[in-house]
């Protein structure tokens, strides 16, 4: 049995936990389903993401739902930073596209606070977006859940 199906991914976080927390999100951010990644926030989830402020998961829901309308074939990577006790500190990039076939590489950090039974009642993020060429792209896999074996952003040296 592995570890991740023994552990709960809840407070108190070890550094185990809060990796295996991180690699959970991104699997579901990676997934572009809006309603399946509001269940890992609470109902009353706060969120700044950028200059916009978000509350709850139905708000989170119309939230997700215009940024993947917006951002293509996006593609993520998230990696622990640090974690406390029921907060973790993550870095990310991802890339994207428009409609017009300009691509983008987004860099940020997140700041998340978790309630007791592991769902995320804070989420604090500063995003910046980097014009890049599609020939500069790093995140090749099929849409979907990011490989095991595809290599991290510090192993791309992102």
């Amino acid at each position: 049995m592995n570890t991740q199906q023994i552990l709960p991914l809840v407070p108190p976080f070890t550094g185990e936990i809060a990796t295996q927390k991180v690699r959970k999100a991104e699997d579901g951010w990676n997934s572009r389903d809006p309603q399946k990644v509001s269940l890992a926030y609470t109902i009353d989830s706060v969120w700044r993401n950028r200059a916009e402020f978000v509350k709850g998961r139905e708000e989170i829901i119309k939230f997700l739902t215009r940024k993947w309308q917006r951002e293509l074939d996006y593609r993520l990577i998230k990696e622990l930073w640090t974690f406390d006790l029921d907060r973790i500190a993550v870095r990310f990039a991802y890339e994207w596209h428009d409609d017009s076939g300009n691509w983008y590489r987004s860099y940020g950090n997140e700041n998340w606070e978790f309630d007791l039974s592991g769902i995320m009642h804070h989420r604090y993020a500063s995003v910046n977006d980097l014009p890049i060429k599609e020939a500069d792209r790093k995140f090749h896999w099929p849409q979907g859940r990011r490989p095991d074996d595809h290599p991290g952003l510090s192993e791309l040296g992102l």
